[in-house]
C-alpha cells in the first residue's frame, strides 16, 4: 500500500475485520473473501484490548494473509505489530504517533493514520510520513466525532496531495460510486461482515467502484 494509484484506476480494497469474531470461524471466512476478490491489505481492528486475545487473532489472520502475500496491519497496537511480525499499524489518534511508530517499526512497515474529516490532520499525517491517510466516515456511521468526510475533501486531496487516501465508514453503493474517482482505497469491514454472504456483498461494492 505504499504507492499512490493513478486516479483513473479503480480503487483498491482494504479489508477491515469485525470488532470481535470467533477464532474458530472467522479466519476461514476471511480466506474465502481473499480468494474471491483482490485485496490490498487487511486490518485487524478488534475492540478488545486484551493482549492474549489480540495476539491469538493476529497469529490466526497472519497465517491466512501471508499465505496469500497480503499485508496485515493492526489498529494502534504498535508494540504487538512489532512483536508478532505484522506488516504495520493503523493509528486512530491521527498524526500524533506516526513518527514514533515509524521509528519503532522501520522504513518498510506500513504506518497509516485515521484523520476523521480533517484536512489539517490529513496534511499533518502526510508530513509526518504516513503511508496513507484515512478519512471518514463518508456515510452514516458511528465512526469518528460525528463529522462526515465529504466528497469535496477527497476531490481536493486527490488533486493536491500524493499520499494515498482511504475512504472509510458508512459505505453504501451510492457513496462508493461518488467517492471512487477520488480515492485510492476503500476500507470495507462491517459493510460486508454483517451480511449473510460477505463475498457477494463485497463484489457488489467493488462493482460500484468502477
Amino acid at each position: 500500500m505504499d504507492s499512490a494509484e493513478q486516479q483513473a484506476e479503480q480503487p483498491q480494497i482494504y479489508l477491515v475485520t469485525p470488532p470481535s469474531f470467533e477464532l474458530g470461524q472467522f479466519p476461514g471466512q476471511m480466506a474465502r473473501v481473499l480468494d474471491a476478490i483482490e485485496i490490498a491489505c487487511v486490518r485487524l481492528d478488534l475492540v478488545s484490548r486484551d493482549e492474549d486475545t489480540l495476539s491469538r487473532a493476529a497469529d490466526a489472520l497472519r497465517e491466512v494473509t501471508h499465505a496469500r502475500d497480503i499485508a496485515l496491519v493492526i489498529s494502534d497496537h504498535q508494540i504487538l505489530a512489532e512483536r508478532l511480525g505484522l506488516d504495520g499499524v493503523h493509528l486512530t489518534d491521527s498524526s500524533k504517533s506516526i513518527r514514533t511508530a515509524r521509528k519503532a517499526l522501520g522504513p518498510d512497515a506500513i504506518v497509516g493514520s485515521f484523520c476523521g474529516a480533517s484536512r489539517h490532520e490529513g496534511l499533518s499525517a502526510g508530513e509526518a510520513g504516513a503511508d496513507y491517510v484515512c478519512f471518514g466516515p463518508v456515510g452514516a456511521s458511528g465512526l469518528g466525532d460525528g463529522a462526515t468526510a465529504e466528497q469535496d475533501l477527497f476531490e481536493w486531496w486527490s488533486e493536491m496531495i500524493e499520499v494515498p487516501v482511504v475512504a472509510e465508514g458508512g459505505l453504501t453503493l451510492d457513496v462508493v460510486r461518488k467517492i471512487a474517482p477520488y480515492t485510492d482505497f476503500f476500507a470495507i469491514g462491517e459493510e460486508i461482515w454483517r451480511e449473510e454472504d460477505p463475498v457477494a456483498a463485497l463484489k457488489a461494492l467493488q462493482a460500484a467502484m468502477g
